[in-house]
């Protein structure tokens, strides 16, 4: 099972995601407040004196005791968050290439004085990408599908892990900013 567990802080606001290990630790140190989701895992331990088994049951989503930190910088623009941002979708053709054949684009060219930001890159098939070349979109007559933006702190841990569970999804989803479109 490659299900991992979302830790949320003790506000409710997604942190990381854990192990299963990870959230036994955290179990068994008492240092889960609340939890919330379906059992995804039990571990089972020895027997006691009267011969009953311990089992630990893992929920879903985990929220821990400790500071909470209201401010929550970007995220890191690596292509694998890009893509799947971008549902691996060029934003200029509009069709769907597979992570190899998909590149980052700098709609405002980086040697025009664009920066490698989440808003001003997008996923483009390498062909659209070569054609745009170090224009912007207007002047190489291309037109972007969606506007570039900087993924909230519930929609990059969505964009973390491949694995994320029913109820997982529809934790975090209920904070997605429209901008993000799942396929």
């Amino acid at each position: 099972m490659n299900a991992k567990i979302l830790r949320l802080n003790k506000a409710g606001i997604p942190v990381s995601w854990l192990t299963r290990e990870e959230t036994a630790t955290l179990l068994v140190k008492d240092q889960v407040i609340w939890s919330l989701g379906d059992t995804v895992f039990e571990m089972r331990g020895g027997l006691n004196r009267t011969g009953i088994r311990s089992v630990l049951k893992l929920p879903s989503i985990v929220a821990c005791d400790g500071k909470v930190h209201d401010v929550f910088a970007d995220p890191p623009l690596e292509n694998k968050f890009l893509f799947r941002r971008d549902c691996n979708l060029c934003l200029y053709c509009g069709k769907t290439f597979g992570y190899h054949e998909l590149s980052r684009d700098h709609v405002h060219p980086l040697s025009k004085g664009g920066l490698d930001i989440w808003t001003n890159v997008v996923t483009s098939c390498r062909r659209c990408n070569n054609r745009k070349a170090d224009r912007l979109p207007e002047q190489a007559g291309m037109e972007l599908l969606a506007v570039p933006f900087v993924p909230n702190q519930y929609e990059f841990l969505y964009l973390s892990n491949h694995n994320v569970l029913a109820d997982q999804m529809e934790f975090l989803s209920s904070r997605f900013s429209s901008a993000l479109h799942l396929s």
